[in-house]
């Protein structure tokens, strides 16, 4: 009998729970932590989505078995979001499923089309579904960047033309979770054309489609002619709708790799509670007000996070999209490692942030700084960074940390 299970024996050890337990301890003892490491949305719902979920978990036939694929008026409302959003076509039966957030749709799609020994193609800093779905499955993961520039074209054909076997699956992510870079649609253009070239999949999460802070919205792999040929994409009501605990996701696009998914997930699961699905419906059918709402609010506190910080000393680049920071850490204190950075910044200033090597090696020397505190909050964060900051010996301005 062996000690350790094969696909356990691939998993390292996860650094950000480390982070998260010590948090957890804190505010068991009373500590007030101020908690910017978790993308927990802070924000309730619409009133008229939690109506909905009320409403139809009280007729006494909405208590049995779901449709593991997703209710039918789920799959039409999210391919109706598509048409509207992306000017994209879906047909609801067999180029959309429904998932339990795009988390469990990237991992059980991993599932469905890979085999121990495949090469997959995953960024490196990204959101660790992305490697770790692959790696349970008995993938390999060969890593790309995340910055999208020319570097990254580089990476991928250096990947094509060494790799044995030959890569069988592209993962990108844009806005990216966690650094928050952003794609045009030329970028998806270029993508989808060496896609075809090396005969590659594409699954693209899209989980942050909605909070963009340029005024430019961000695009949809899937918007390219021909891209549902070898794309899948994956989006979150998480985000967008503050529904995170809801788990609410879906896949779409190309028909062969939905087919796979919906079939592996019939054996796995029986789908989200029906009442959530309908809740879901209500969300991206009626009122939108809220999406703008969101993108408004997070976009103020991104500019309260990235003014307050610098006064405080800690300069961060102001993200274009997502609900993070992507943030390097202070050069005088770099030689701590990300790890023990965020340690120290939460047993030291009462702030939680995400060790960036929990998100790739490439991470090392960042920290994911999440905008899931209001904005009194994210000052008080800052004036306890700066008294952190001092005490390590860091200079500081002058000027209070507002």
């Amino acid at each position: 009998m062996s000690e350790e299970f094969y696909r356990i024996k691939r998993l390292p050890p996860y650094v950000i729970a480390e982070v998260n337990a010590m948090r957890a301890a804190a505010r068991a003892r009373g500590e007030d932590i101020i908690d910017l490491g978790m993308g927990n949305p802070d924000l309730p719902p619409p009133a008229h989505v939690i109506d909905k979920l009320v409403e139809v978990a009280k007729k006494p036939d909405a208590h049995g078995y779901s449709a593991s694929k997703g209710i039918p008026g789920l799959r039409r409302a999210q391919a109706a979001y598509y048409g509207r959003r992306f000017g994209v076509e879906l047909d609801p039966e067999t180029e959309v499923v429904v998932t339990m957030g795009s988390k469990e749709g990237l991992s059980s799609l991993a599932t469905a089309i890979t085999a121990p020994g495949d090469v997959i193609l995953a960024p490196n800093p990204s959101y660790p579904i992305h490697t770790f779905g692959f790696i349970i499955a008995g993938a390999t993961i060969r890593s790309v960047p995340t910055t999208p520039n020319e570097a990254y074209w580089d990476s991928l054909d250096r990947a094509m033309k060494f790799t044995v076997p030959r890569p069988s699956v592209l993962v990108v992510g844009y806005p990216s979770n966690p650094t928050a870079e952003v794609v045009d649609l030329a970028f998806y253009e270029r993508l989808v054309a060496w896609a075809k070239e090396h005969k590659v999949w594409i699954l693209s999460d899209l989980a942050y489609s909605e909070l963009y802070y340029d005024g430019v919205p961000t695009p949809s792999v899937l918007q390219v002619p021909g891209a549902k040929d070898v794309a899948v994409e994956f989006t979150s009501m998480s985000k967008t709708f503050s529904m995170a605990g809801w788990r609410m996701g879906f896949a779409v696009g190309n028909k062969r790799l939905i087919a796979a998914l919906t079939r592996v997930k019939s054996y796995l699961d029986y789908g989200a509670f029906t009442p959530i699905q309908a809740a879901a419906v209500a969300a991206l059918n009626g009122p939108q007000d809220i999406v703008e709402q969101n993108r408004t609010l997070y976009r103020k506190r991104r500019d309260v996070l990235v003014e307050s910080f610098g006064r405080a000393g800690w300069d961060i680049p102001s993200p274009r999209a997502s609900m993070f920071a992507w943030a390097p850490m202070p050069p005088a204190l770099a030689h701590l490692g990300s790890l023990e950075f965020s340690k120290q910044l939460l047993s030291e200033a009462g702030v939680a942030v995400a060790p960036g090597v929990g998100y790739g090696e490439e991470g090392e020397g960042f920290v994911r700084i999440a905008m899931v505190e209001n904005e009194q909050r994210i000052r008080q964060a800052a004036r306890n960074v700066k008294r952190y900051l001092q005490s390590m010996g860091v200079n500081t301005p002058a000027r209070g940390a507002g």
